[in-house]
């Protein structure tokens, strides 16, 4: 985990805060991510009269989880506080759900130590420095046996983007996600216990890059690594890019193949001690079908 690129945070928060009122209209990944989450609930029995929201964005997940968890309390947490904003105005007034909306930090979660029930996250990890810190907070928060359901990108997500910069530069343009087995470890180190992970692919196609970037710009995804370059990148080099991304057929066509990670477990371990704690990450279950 060391050799990620880092992401500052003050730039993650900054862009979400701008793409709070575009993100519905271009948030079609996070809407396929969180009925692939809600899907995977179903075999899963969860009693939850505390429910936290953590990255919660514009509060779509939140709509779902009071149908779901009726009369629940609802915590709706992102970093953004535009974000919190549009997430209050979309809750029904007839809703039977109690609700909250905190700005906070996921890695520095203000909440007292088994406080919550559920905790429910749709592709925050993507945005977080280090989501071993952010494990470690769930873990303190979760009651014991109460579940964490998460989805998060793969390594071979936007392979496509990270190729075509490599033709222009050597900057950090794309994050390196976490593989599979590595967030399991983290999860079990962290004091989660028993986590299940599973692997969806999804492919997008663009009819050609500004769609795709204005895209991007409207879920707040643009880069925010303190790697990338300061300069502005200059027409010719970021033609050089478009025409790699944009492959062999050259009609400007451009294909992104996104790893879609779920993941679910549970609270109540004690954290471990790294010194004297191994784990065999081929043995974590995989969900079938």
């Amino acid at each position: 985990m060391n050799d990620r690129p880092t992401i500052n945070l003050r730039d993650v928060r900054r862009r979400f805060d701008r793409a709070a009122t575009s993100f519905d209209s271009a948030d079609f990944v996070h809407a396929v991510t969180r009925e692939g989450l809600f899907e995977r609930l179903l075999p899963l029995v969860v009693d939850a009269k505390r429910i936290l929201d953590l990255g919660s964005a514009t509060g779509s997940a939140g709509v779902q989880l009071r149908k779901h968890f009726g009369g629940a309390h609802i915590v709706s947490l992102d970093i953004s506080h535009n974000m919190l904003r549009k997430s209050r105005r979309r809750r029904s007034r007839f809703s039977f759900s109690r609700s909250s909306f905190v700005q906070a930090n996921a890695s520095s979660l203000p909440f007292k130590n088994r406080s919550i029930d559920f905790v429910f996250s749709n592709l925050l990890l993507p945005f977080v420095d280090k989501p071993e810190l952010v494990f470690e907070e769930v873990a303190r928060v979760l009651q014991k046996g109460g579940v964490f359901a998460f989805a998060t990108l793969g390594p071979d997500s936007l392979l496509e983007i990270s190729r075509a910069w490599s033709r222009v530069d050597d900057h950090a343009h794309v994050n390196r996600f976490l593989d599979m087995h590595d967030v399991g470890d983290a999860l079990v180190r962290s004091g989660l216990r028993d986590p299940v992970l599973d692997i969806d692919r999804l492919s997008v196609q663009y009819g050609d890059a500004t769609r795709l970037f204005a895209d991007l710009t409207s879920v707040g995804a643009r880069n925010t690594l303190q790697q990338r370059n300061r300069s502005l990148v200059g027409k010719r080099r970021f033609n050089m890019m478009l025409g790699a991304l944009a492959g062999d057929p050259g009609d400007g066509t451009i294909k992104l193949d996104l790893e879609l990670v779920y993941g679910h477990c549970w609270g109540g371990g004690a954290k471990m001690d790294p010194a004297n704690y191994a784990i065999d990450a081929s043995h974590i279950p995989r969900r079938r079908g």
